[in-house]
């Protein structure tokens, strides 16, 4: 197929730099900026939350007004704005009524109703309907917030809006948007679409659901991960639907890709000196201020372990709590940085607390302190239950810091264990699901990182392999070239 650039609407309910809650936003903010580098006219839609209409970083000019029916008894005015980020990038802003007036930061944004991510759909195709200055020939959409957008692009439809094409990205499939069945009159949507071939699920509703069903292509954020969600194991009860997706050839996996103007150890401004894969003085720097900080000496000789993660079982948390001190055994030092489930946050203060000498732990979010723990660690732990994609091992790699992570998902797409032999390999990898799995591979890591010349030379060479979005964007925009084509049939001469 040849390659052309294209229009393309981002469609998010999180983007950074502008709001984030996780890896979403991350991707939402660093694909559109890639392909616009790559020629394409990337734009993203997004809710016009007040934390970002206060932002006094951008300067946000309004655009249009005007009602929207998200049912025949429900009403609301929707307002469309627009700001310019630094790449080029133009981003709408959405709002509905007052329904996202809470979201007044980044922690809030998934404390809405959930009928405020209905109206936004609802008026995000509307708007999508009366818009003539700027039609997008493909509309990528996002997770099951924005989920109803392909469902509403083909009912009713309408000559505009039937013709663009769509394209619906699962970042985690244990995440659904699932709701009782009274919730189904909220969408607006004919009585049939509650049903097996519709938006039912199991008795209530789902809406990712209808993404899968009426996208023109559906994908998931790493090739392995794809597979996965085929099974029972990983597949949320969604594993037949997938399957099937998988057989008509409208699903896939593309890794993601990490911003290299955010994460670059020659100019970060947040850690303490400045190196690269020719140079590695500045990253010996960025180890000893680190353990400093953690109110440790500094010693190059003990590995330290970084971990930057939300504090929940996926992440693999338990394999670490099962293993307890049997792990800080090994002659190593940790750092953590995360939040999530109270339980976790109670149990790693408490480690903090009780091995102050080699264990230091930060309850909450800094990304200061994340990007220091990233160059700074000697390795970093993700032994995740499951990983869609992951960004932590692409960002530690970036810092010259090696992974130990489980194979799986975007994990085992990324991560090839270290053969010293051969000079190959980029991490350490386990299989089972299991405390002594995850050990084993610790200890491996530990007993690699005593040949300090081999360690160096693995350093280096992660630090040269590329896990921009540059390689991934290339990507999607192929995938954006074979939806366009599904519907190339009835796309109109202004969507050409």
């Amino acid at each position: 197929m040849q390659e052309q650039s294209h229009r393309i609407l981002m469609i998010s309910a999180e983007v950074a730099p502008l709001a984030k809650v996780g890896g979403l936003a991350d991707v939402a903010g660093a694909l559109p900026k890639a392909l616009h580098a790559l020629g394409h006219d990337a734009r993203i839609l997004m809710p016009a939350y007040p934390m970002v209409e206060a932002d006094t970083r951008w300067q946000i000019e309004p655009l249009t007004q005007f009602e929207v029916a998200i049912r025949p008894d429900w009403t609301e005015t929707a307002i469309v704005s627009q700001l310019t980020l630094p790449s080029g990038v133009r981003v709408y802003l959405l709002r509905v009524g007052d329904w996202f007036a809470n979201a007044t930061e980044s922690t809030k944004l998934y404390a809405v109703d959930p009928r405020a991510y209905v109206a936004f759909c609802r008026a995000a195709v509307e708007w999508l309907a009366r818009q003539s200055d700027w039609t997008p020939q493909v509309v990528h959409c996002n997770d099951w917030h924005t989920a109803l957008v392909p469902v509403y692009l083909r009912t009713p439809r309408t000559e505009r809006t039937d013709a663009m094409a769509t394209v619906f990205t699962i970042h985690n499939l244990a995440y659904q948007g699932v709701f009782e069945k009274a919730f189904f009159r909220e969408l607006g949507l004919p009585d049939y679409l509650f049903d097996i071939e519709g938006l039912e699920f199991y008795g209530k509703v789902n809406l990712m659901k209808g993404a899968l069903l009426y996208s023109d292509r559906v994908n998931t954020v790493s090739p392995t991960y794809a597979a996965e969600i085929q099974t029972p194991e990983y597949g949320e009860r969604l594993e037949g639907l997938l399957r099937r997706l998988a057989d008509e050839r409208r699903l896939s996996g593309i890794l993601n890709g990490i911003d290299y103007d955010e994460w670059n150890p020659e100019t970060d401004p947040h850690i303490p000196a400045h190196y690269s894969a020719t140079n590695l003085q500045g990253k010996a720097i960025c180890k000893a201020e680190l353990q400093r900080a953690c109110g440790w000496q500094p010693d190059p000789s003990k590995a330290v372990i970084g971990l930057v993660s939300r504090l929940t079982d996926q992440k693999g948390l338990d394999l670490i709590k099962s293993l307890g001190a049997k792990l800080l055994q090994l002659p190593i030092q940790f750092v953590l940085l995360g939040t999530g489930d109270p339980a976790y946050e109670r149990y790693f203060r408490s480690w903090h607390k009780r091995h102050r000498a080699i264990v230091h732990a930060t309850i909450g979010f800094d990304n200061a302190w994340a990007h220091r723990i990233y160059a700074g660690a000697d390795m970093f732990l993700m032994p995740s239950r499951f990983e869609p994609c992951g960004l932590g091992q692409m960002i530690s790699l970036r810092y010259g810091t090696i992974p130990i992570v489980r194979q799986t998902g975007g994990l085992a797409d990324s991560i090839a264990p270290y053969d010293a032999a051969r000079g190959a390999g980029n991490g350490f990898v386990f299989r089972e699901y299991k405390p002594s799995a995850l050990y084993d591979a610790v200890r491996q890591a530990v007993e690699a990182f005593q040949d300090a010349d081999a360690w160096q030379a693995l350093v280096a060479r992660v630090m040269q392999q590329d896990w921009s979005w540059s390689r991934s964007a290339g990507a999607y925009a192929a995938l954006y070239a074979e939806a366009l084509e599904a519907r190339t049939g009835r796309a109109p001469a202004y969507l050409r």
